[in-house]
C-alpha cells in the first residue's frame, strides 16, 4: 500500500532511537523528507546518518532538548529553510521516572511537566505556521494515557494531559484540513520498557527476567511488540491515507489494555 508520503516534509521529536527511530524509519521507507531530533548531537547524527543509508531518503539531524523551547524553535526553522514546510509532526519524548506518588516532589512534577505536556504544546505551536491541509500531527503518549499504570504516577498525569491536547486541537485544527491523532504504545521492546522492567524487579524483590514474564503475561499476543511495529502505526496515521482520522488514540499494545 502506497500511504502517499514520498517527498512530504517529517518533523520527528526523539527519534535518535527507540519509538521515535522505528516512526522515522517508517517514514523514510515511504520516501518521506524526515528531520530529526535528539539531545545527543552524536547520536542524532548518526542516527540519520543510517536512517538515510538504510532507506535513500533525505534525514536531516539536528540537536534538541525537547524540553528548551528555543532549540524546539530552531530545529523547526532548521528543518523549514531547508524543506519550505512541515507535512507531518510526530511529538515524542522521553518517560518520566517511575515512581508512587508519595515519593514525588514539586521538582519531579514540574520537569515530567515539561518533558512530556509542555514540550508537546511547544512543538505544536513551533510547527503549526508551517503546516497547511491534509498535514497531520501525532503525539506518542502511552498506555497510561487510558489506563493509570501502577508506579508511575508521573507518566499517568501527563500522558493523560496529552490526549486531552489532540482532542482539543483535533477540533480546532479540523478546518484549516489538518489531522491530530495520539498513539498509545504498550509493552514494546525499548529501552525505557526495560528501565521499567528493572523498577518493578527492585520494588518486588524478583529477578528481571522474573518481571518480564509477568509483564509478557498480561498481553494477549503473548510477546512484546517491535519499534518496526510501532513506527508503521505512525506513519500510517501521519499519512493521506488515514486522511478521514483525527482525534482517534490508536492502541499498539497486543490487546494489554482492558478497557473498551
Amino acid at each position: 500500500m502506497d500511504l502517499g508520503l514520498k517527498d512530504r516534509v517529517a518533523l520527528v521529536a526523539a527519534a535518535s532511537k527507540g519509538l521515535g527511530y522505528g516512526v522515522a524509519r517508517a517514514l523514510a521507507a515511504e520516501g518521506a523528507r524526515v528531520s530529526i531530533c535528539s539531545r545527543s548531537a552524536e547520536g542524532v547524527r548518526a542516527a540519520a546518518d543510517r536512517l538515510a543509508a538504510e532507506t535513500g531518503a533525505p534525514v536531516m539531524g539536528i540537536a534538541c532538548d525537547v524540553t528548551d523551547a528555543a532549540a524546539l524553535q530552531a530545529w523547526v526553522d532548521q528543518t523549514v529553510a531547508a524543506w519550505g514546510r512541515v507535512d507531518a509532526l510526530l511529538v515524542n519524548a522521553g518517560g518520566p521516572p517511575a515512581g508512587l506518588f508519595v515519593e514525588l516532589n514539586d521538582a519531579h512534577w514540574q520537569a515530567a511537566f515539561e518533558l512530556n505536556l509542555l514540550s508537546a504544546v511547544r512543538l505544536i505551536r513551533a510547527a503549526l505556521p508551517h503546516m497547511g491541509p491534509g498535514s497531520a500531527i501525532v503525539t506518542i503518549t502511552s498506555a497510561a494515557a487510558r489506563e493509570p499504570v501502577a508506579r508511575l504516577a508521573l507518566s499517568n498525569v501527563m500522558r493523560a494531559g496529552v490526549a486531552g491536547l489532540v482532542k482539543t486541537l483535533a477540533d480546532e485544527l479540523a478546518p484549516r484540513g489538518i489531522r491530530v491523532n495520539n498513539l498509545l504504545p504498550g509493552r514494546l521492546d525499548t529501552e525505557r520498557v526495560a528501565q521499567l522492567d528493572q523498577h518493578t524487579a527492585d520494588k518486588l524483590g524478583i529477578t528481571f527476567d522474573e518481571a518480564r514474564a509477568r509483564a509478557v503475561a498480561a498481553i494477549p499476543l503473548g510477546r512484546l511488540g517491535t519499534i518496526d511495529e510501532f513506527g508503521a502505526a505512525g506513519a500510517f496515521l501521519l499519512s493521506p491515507a488515514a486522511s478521514f482520522i483525527t482525534g482517534a488514540s490508536l492502541r499498539v499494545d497486543g490487546g494489554m489494555m482492558r478497557s473498551v
